[in-house]
């Protein structure tokens, strides 16, 4: 299952030039699940996401909507009215941002 923020991370690690291996390294994690998160198989941590925009030298404001995407995708993707529940929250995350001001 390939995901939004494992395509863009292993997008750039080519585009950098990065081995797999070397990214695993700086995240403390075995090659191996470093794979499963471009792939799509194994989530990162947020701090992980946090490294790897510092690695692949991308905004990490970029890499975290990426990767919160994923996390929102993977609950509702079944859903039948996914887009209307996309919605609801974007419209109370916009009241809740207004009554902060």
């Amino acid at each position: 299952m390939s995901t939004m923020f494992g395509n863009r991370i292993r997008k750039l690690r080519e585009e950098e030039q990065i081995p797999q291996r070397q990214l695993a390294a700086a995240l403390e994690i075995d090659t191996a699940t470093y794979c499963k998160i471009e792939k799509g198989d194994r989530r990162a941590k947020r701090e992980q996401v946090l490294v790897l925009a510092k690695l692949l030298k991308v905004e990490a404001k970029e890499l975290i909507r990426l990767w919160s995407a994923d996390k929102i995708y993977e609950i509702i993707a079944e859903e039948e009215d996914a887009t209307q529940i996309l919605n609801v929250v974007a419209e109370s995350i916009a009241n809740y941002k207004s009554a902060k001001i």
